[in-house]
């Protein structure tokens, strides 16, 4: 528990960081693992692009993403733009797998996002459904727009 002592020490700073991330994405979010994501990812290969899409039935590419987190018990919200304010920066050079990586694509700022599974490959709902690309080819490389991490890094690997 936090110290009543009025003093803000590392101990509670984590503590009260840890407690907000958990309010805030599940307390899950602490234990899901990468692999266990990527695996989950992974399970939707193939699955049709529908704009607006949450489900199996159909994905958009925010839709996937949520749809992968939210089957760990990780909360997230609904669209690339605002995905890209969850979590915390992550420089493209600093990226590991189960990041989100966001791309601007048919507007201004994040419009597109997935999950780096590393080696320079993402998962993503494309028009031509869910499937594993390479952040390196020219069409995503030119439009990269940043990196967000949101799990702890304090999981299982």
């Amino acid at each position: 528990g936090i110290r009543r002592d009025g003093k803000l020490d590392m101990e509670t700073f984590q503590l009260l960081k840890r407690r907000a991330a958990e309010k805030k994405y599940g307390t899950e979010y602490m234990s899901a693992d990468s692999k266990s994501i990527l695996r989950t990812a992974a399970r939707y290969k193939g699955t049709r692009y529908v704009f607006g899409g949450t489900s199996p039935k159909g994905f958009d590419c925010s839709g996937y993403v949520q749809y992968v987190f939210a089957q760990h018990g990780i909360r997230l919200s609904r669209t690339a733009d605002t995905q890209a304010k969850e979590g915390v920066f992550v420089s493209r050079s600093k990226l590991r797998p189960g990041d989100l990586v966001f791309f601007t694509t048919y507007a201004p700022g994040a419009s597109h996002n997935g999950i780096y599974a590393g080696n320079g490959k993402f998962w993503n709902a494309t028009s031509h459904g869910v499937m594993l690309s390479d952040m390196n080819d020219s069409y995503w490389s030119s439009r990269y727009y940043t990196g967000r991490r949101i799990l702890s890094g304090k999981g299982k690997k």
